[in-house]
C-alpha cells in the first residue's frame, strides 16, 4: 500500500515502463509529476512480460519511475500476437483465418476493442481491490487502448470516484484521415458518450483533437483541455551545444529518432535525400542516421530495413532502437534533426517537443497540414517541406544544412528559447493544480 500523504491517484495505462511504445513517455512523466506534487500514486498496468514478448522493452525506463510510485501489474493475454505455433490450439493451426475472426468477435464482447476487450474484467477487478485497500481520490486513465477507461468508469459508478480521460490519440476519430472510426450508433460511440459525460476532465495532446471532441460533445467543452506532451527536463539534450553549431570542417550529421511506422514517409524522405545530395556539397558529404524501431514491434519491418540499407551508399544508416537514457547522447551526435511524420491534421507526435528542446535545426518531412506545423510555426531554425515531392524535400534539407553551419548566434539562442516553453511540467502543472483544487472543494 502507498503510505505517502496527499490525495491518492490511480493511474491506469496499458503501456507503462518497460514498454517502449511512444505513449509510455507521457505516462511516465505524468505519474512522476503527480508524485512530485505530493500525490500518492498507484499505477495499474500490464505485466512486464507483455512488453518483453510483444512490443519490445526498454528496461532503462523502469529506473526512471519515481520511487514513491507504486506499480500494480496484472496479466494481459494477447493471443492474436502469439507467433509461437507450439502455443496455438489445434483449431487455430487448422483454420487460422476462422480462428482470427472468432477471436476478434470474442475480444469485443466485454469491451468493443479487438485484442484488448478481455482485459476489462481484470482491470475493473484490480481497480476495485486497490480502492478498497486504499481509497482512491482520482483516477487518470490514459489511452490507447481505450479499455483502460472502463476502470475509471467502474470506480465512478460504484464508488463515486472522479476521473480524467487522457487521450494520446482518439477513440472515434481517425487522426490520420480525419474521418470517424466508429459510427454514431456504434457501441464504442455510446460508451464514449457516457464516459465523457461523467468525466471530470478529458485531456488531448493538441488543439485540433480537442476541438474535434468539443464539436462532438458541446455540452462538455469546458471539461476538455489540451495537455501537450512536452519534453522531460531530466532527459532533454543539452541545448547549449546548439549555440555553437557543428565543429568546422566536419561533415554534417542529420538524424531521426523515433518509431518509423508504416504511415511515416520514409520512401519520400530517401528520394529527397538523394536529390539534395545532387544539389548541395554540404548534403553530399553528410550522413543521415535513423534511430528507433522500424514498425510497432520488436522485429524491424523488412521493407523498411531494406529501403534504408539500399540507401547506404548515399550515407543513410539504421542505428537501431535507443533507450530513453541514451536519448541525450543520440542528440549530441546530430547537427540537423529530421522530423519525419505521418500525414494528418490531428497528428502532432510527442517527438516534436523533444526535438524542440535541443535548439537544433529541424527539417519537417511531413504533410504541411500536420498538427506539428502549429507547434513549430515561428521556430527560427525550422525548415518545412512545401510538399513530399523529391524536389521540395531536397530544398528543405539543403536550407537546413546551410543554417546548421551559418546560423547567427541570435538565431541559435532564439531557437533554444523557443523550445524551452514546451517543458513537460509546464503542460501538466495547470491541470494538476485544477484537479487538486476540485478535490479540495469537494471536501468542503
Amino acid at each position: 500500500m502507498n503510505t505517502h500523504r496527499g490525495p491518492h491517484l490511480l493511474y491506469v495505462a496499458w503501456g507503462f515502463p518497460p514498454c517502449r511504445a511512444g505513449g509510455v513517455y507521457r505516462a511516465l512523466a505524468t505519474v512522476n509529476r503527480f508524485a512530485e506534487r505530493g500525490w500518492r500514486v498507484t499505477v495499474l498496468t500490464a505485466e512486464r512480460e507483455t512488453f518483453e514478448r510483444y512490443t519490445g522493452a526498454d528496461p532503462s525506463l523502469e529506473e526512471r519511475i519515481d520511487p514513491r510510485v507504486e506499480v500494480v501489474r496484472i496479466p494481459f493475454e494477447w493471443p492474436a500476437m502469439e507467433s509461437d505455433r507450439s502455443r496455438w490450439s489445434l483449431f487455430r493451426r487448422a483454420f487460422p483465418r476462422v480462428w482470427r475472426k472468432l477471436r476478434v468477435w470474442r475480444d469485443r464482447l466485454p469491451f468493443p476493442e479487438a485484442g484488448y476487450g478481455p482485459w476489462k474484467r481484470r482491470l475493473t477487478a484490480a481497480a476495485t481491490r486497490i480502492h478498497r485497500a486504499d481509497p482512491v481520490d482520482l483516477v487518470v486513465a490514459t489511452a490507447n487502448p481505450n479499455v483502460v477507461f472502463s476502470a475509471a468508469g467502474h470506480l465512478h459508478r460504484r464508488f463515486g470516484v472522479p476521473y480524467v480521460m487522457d487521450y494520446r490519440d482518439a477513440w472515434l476519430l481517425d487522426v490520420f484521415s480525419g474521418g470517424r472510426l466508429h459510427g454514431e450508433r456504434s457501441r464504442a460511440a455510446r460508451l464514449e458518450r457516457r464516459l465523457i459525460g461523467a468525466a471530470t476532465e478529458a485531456w488531448f495532446v493538441n488543439d485540433p483533437i480537442r476541438d474535434w471532441h468539443r464539436r462532438l460533445y458541446p455540452g462538455r467543452a469546458d471539461a476538455m483541455h489540451t495537455v501537450a506532451n512536452g519534453f522531460d527536463p531530466d532527459l532533454a539534450p543539452d541545448p547549449e551545444r546548439a549555440l555553437t553549431g557543428p565543429p568546422p570542417g566536419r561533415p554534417l550529421r542529420f538524424g531521426y529518432l523515433g518509431t518509423v511506422t508504416p504511415k511515416v514517409p520514409l520512401t519520400e524522405f530517401l528520394a529527397g535525400w538523394r536529390r539534395a545530395r545532387e544539389l548541395s556539397p554540404a548534403v553530399a558529404s553528410a550522413t543521415a542516421h535513423i534511430h528507433g524501431y522500424l514498425g510497432y514491434y520488436a522485429q524491424p519491418r523488412p521493407e523498411m530495413l531494406a529501403a534504408i540499407e539500399d540507401a547506404a551508399g548515399d550515407g543513410v544508416s539504421y542505428e537501431g532502437p535507443a533507450g530513453k537514457g541514451e536519448v541525450a547522447k543520440v542528440y549530441a551526435g546530430i547537427d540537423v534533426q529530421l522530423l519525419i511524420l505521418a500525414a494528418g491534421t490531428y497528428v502532432t507526435s510527442g517527438k516534436v517537443f523533444e526535438y524542440l528542446a535541443t535548439g537544433l535545426p529541424i527539417v519537417s518531412v511531413h504533410d504541411p497540414d500536420n498538427a506539428a506545423t502549429d507547434v513549430l510555426r515561428g521556430h527560427p531554425l525550422w525548415f518545412p517541406v512545401a510538399s513530399l515531392s523529391p524536389e521540395d524535400v531536397a530544398a528543405a534539407l539543403v536550407a537546413a544544412a546551410s543554417a546548421a553551419v551559418g546560423a547567427t548566434p541570435e538565431q541559435r539562442r532564439a531557437a533554444v528559447e523557443f523550445g524551452a516553453r514546451y517543458r513537460r511540467d509546464l503542460q501538466l502543472d495547470p491541470r494538476i493544480d485544477a484537479l487538486a483544487a476540485s478535490l479540495q472543494a469537494g471536501r468542503t
